[in-house]
């Protein structure tokens, strides 16, 4: 049986990797995928804790979670493509709509 310790520092790596991703990264795509990381991170914690307590209140937090995130990322591309015919570019950079 592996330890929760492990899935715990996995997803602590795997929010930093994403944290980083958002902070360094000007491509919207490239930041929309880090910030999906960074809640498949905590998807994984709250899945651990679930397993290590032996309650199903983590699992229901992570159902809830995947479901809101299956709508950002429909959202969220409909945005980017927007962005894209509107300013041919989908850098973060240069998508500053309330300038006119």
């Amino acid at each position: 049986m592996i330890p929760t310790s492990w899935f715990l520092v996995l997803g602590a790596i795997l929010f930093s990797l994403g944290v980083l991703g958002v902070l360094t990264r000007r491509n919207g795509i490239t930041i929309f995928m880090s910030i999906e990381l960074m809640v498949n991170a905590v998807n994984l914690t709250f899945i651990a804790y679930a397993r290590e307590l032996g309650s199903l209140h983590g699992l229901m937090w992570v159902f809830f979670i995947m479901a809101v995130a299956a709508a950002e990322a429909a959202v969220g591309l409909a945005i980017f493509i927007a962005l894209y015919r509107h300013r041919e570019t989908i850098d973060v950079d240069e998508a500053n709509l309330m300038h006119w």
